[in-house]
């Protein structure tokens, strides 16, 4: 039942994440609002590691492994979410940055991990990007930097990074504790960054506080969760073919929850990238 459900809903707490970003940062810093987040995962997945007697890594190398894949998923990947779309990068345009991974992934995956990728998956993975550029194709138009822009494709490589990494060094790790061995780091690290720049500010408003509780809980808790078990028990190209779902999942959340109504051209491509990651599963 889990494999069947956890693709879907790993899809759609992925999907939320744009949302929360987008009532969160009017409020915070991007990396204030981070740091806020990883020490409340920390404090929040110790605690039910303890409690459910979770097995902790064995020994440093695995501490050290589970650390970096952290701070590539996660750091690197959300911090380059949050500061492009702080400096301005539509949420669409973001999404479509991000959506490469798994062509970037597909392209690495059978040189790193000795993946064989299947001229079916290549056309999938094809036709998943091009109709995630048809989704977000009218968000294209508005004037936005490389400042801007090259965050999110530090996200890119983050998330590309890290799954393979993962995938690579430490594909098995408890849920519970594997998530505090792979924040710990996170939270150094963007702590020292916010220390070192003075940049800390949050507005501790009520919209604030309703996104940082839903991106840890359903984001950082949920939807990470569900990432490490889908890397522990597939491959990395059939884990990373999912990221093209969310792009389209986002536009129909908008739309249900904020009236943001889609285009023929963007249902086209909604359509387009299912089809492309049914083509290019295992």
């Amino acid at each position: 039942m889990l494999a069947r459900i956890a693709p879907f809903l790993f899809v759609f707490l992925w999907s939320t994440g744009f949302l929360g970003a987008k009532y969160g940062l009017p409020y915070a810093e991007p990396l204030s609002f981070l740091i806020v987040r990883y020490l409340l995962v920390i404090a929040l997945m110790a605690a039910l590691a303890l409690l459910l007697r979770a097995p902790w890594p064995g020994d440093p190398r695995q501490w050290f492994h589970i650390g970096a894949s952290g701070l590539m998923v996660h750091g690197l990947y959300l911090a380059g979410v949050f500061l492009a779309i702080g400096a301005g990068l539509p949420a669409g345009v973001t999404a479509l940055v991000v959506g490469l991974q798994p062509l970037l992934t597909a392209t690495l995956a059978g040189r790193l991990l000795g993946e064989t990728v299947l001229a079916r998956q290549w056309l999938g993975l094809a036709l998943g990007f091009v109709g995630v550029a048809l989704v977000v194709a009218g968000k294209l138009g508005g004037g936005f930097g490389v400042a801007a822009l090259a965050p999110a494709f530090v996200a890119l490589l983050g998330i590309t990074a890290g799954t393979l990494y993962q995938k690579r060094f430490c594909p098995r790790f408890d849920w519970r504790s594997g998530a505090v061995a792979q924040f710990l780091p996170t939270a150094l690290v963007t702590g020292a960054i916010v220390l070192a720049t003075d940049s800390y500010r949050i507005d501790w408003t009520g919209e604030f506080v309703f996104a940082l509780g839903w991106l840890v809980l359903a984001l950082s808790v949920g939807a990470i969760s569900l990432l490490n078990w889908l890397i522990r028990h597939g491959s990395a190209v059939n884990v990373a073919r999912l990221f093209y779902l969310t792009p389209p999942a986002t536009a129909l959340l908008a739309w249900l929850l904020f009236g943001e109504t889609l285009a023929g051209l963007a249902l086209f491509g909604m359509a387009l990238a299912v089809w492309g990651v049914y083509l290019s599963r295992r």
